[in-house]
């Protein structure tokens, strides 16, 4: 079964017996972390009290996880398989495994499984697809907007710390895309104030800029239309050292996709069935479908002929800064200005 992170915490809490397995999937770190450290905490509560850690790498054999699962201790604990695999992509020797398994789960083990983000293919392919009938599944996002701002909060009421919406904003301004920053920052607020409510000045004080973006976020912050975030996470992009030709390609990609959809609907093609060709799925439906009544032909095509200019520029071709001119571009996408 499918759930979302949020749900977590009351399902390990509800006194119910513990599934035989647990699968969670995503890029962002601290969420990941800290949902497996749950299902550790709740399996070591019920009496797992052997762990055996796997990690499948260049070495790994997937006749590893049957034997773990086959292989009691010596003194008869119950048992939890920690099997870490970064790529979401166990190959078929690896889906093979994870099926089998769950056609005779072990009744003294629990399986706990961490892998990065998976692909909207994957999660219809028959290992995932068993693993989550079998247990529980759960795929963790990054967390951007009110998502952000009420995982800020939770986290701040935790260690006893009030903050007003001003202050609130200014956390989530300087470490988005971070999580693992904000815990950090949070944590110093704690050792350095103690409990009690905080103001904006003590804020800007101690909660360093530890905003991380990548490329995909300043094509969905273009998207979305909002052009302040654009040029913040551009000149982020910039600063951290990002290559203008991988911007570049990711704008220019998202550009030529946006004129496609649009022609291919004003051809008679019903929506639905052009984004399934595109593979717009319905988590950036909303986002596209704001693109796409925003960026008439004629945006998309002048943001085309800038692309055209940036990429001569950064092959030194044409003279002027190919950041400029990717500053443009995502300015146009957003509908700000030039």
């Amino acid at each position: 079964m499918w759930i979302k992170a949020e749900q977590l915490p009351g399902i390990l809490a509800n006194n119910q017996p513990l599934k035989p397995l647990y699968f969670f999937s995503g890029d962002e770190p601290l969420q990941l972390g800290e949902a497996a450290d749950a299902v550790r905490k709740a399996a070591k509560e019920a009496g797992y009290l052997t762990r055996e850690v796997l990690t499948v790498d260049a070495h790994f054999s997937w006749t590893e996880l049957l034997q773990a699962a086959d292989s009691l201790s010596i003194f008869s604990d119950k048992k939890l398989i920690d099997l870490r695999f970064p790529s979401a992509k166990p190959g078929k020797e690896g889906s093979k495994a994870l099926v089998h398994y769950c056609k005779r789960l072990p009744e003294d083990a629990l399986l706990l499984i961490t892998s990065g983000k998976l692909d909207q293919s994957a999660k219809k392919s028959k290992w995932v697809t068993t693993l989550e009938k079998h247990g529980l599944a759960m795929q963790v996002w990054p967390l951007e907007g009110e998502k952000l701002l009420s995982w800020l909060q939770q986290r701040l009421q935790r260690r006893g710390l009030k903050v007003n919406q001003a202050g609130l904003r200014m956390i989530a301004g300087r470490v988005e895309g971070n999580l693992l920053a904000a815990a950090q920052e949070i944590e110093k607020l704690y050792v350095l104030y103690g409990q009690g409510a905080l103001t904006e000045q003590q804020i800007q004080a101690v909660v360093a800029d530890g905003s991380r973006y990548d490329v995909f976020n300043l094509v969905d912050a273009a998207l979305a239309g909002r052009a302040e975030r654009v040029c913040k996470i551009l000149a982020g992009l910039r600063h951290e050292g990002i290559a203008a030709p991988v911007v570049l390609w990711a704008l220019t990609r998202e550009l030529r996709n946006l004129n496609q959809i649009q022609q291919k609907i004003a051809a008679g093609q019903t929506r639905t069935v052009v984004f399934r060709q595109h593979q717009v799925w319905s988590h950036r439906e909303s986002l596209i479908t704001q693109a796409l009544q925003r960026c008439k032909r004629p945006i998309l095509y002048t943001a085309l002929l800038i692309a055209a200019k940036a990429d001569r520029q950064i092959k030194g071709e044409q003279a002027g800064d190919c950041w400029q001119s990717l500053s443009v571009i995502t300015l146009l996408m957003a509908g700000g200005e030039k």
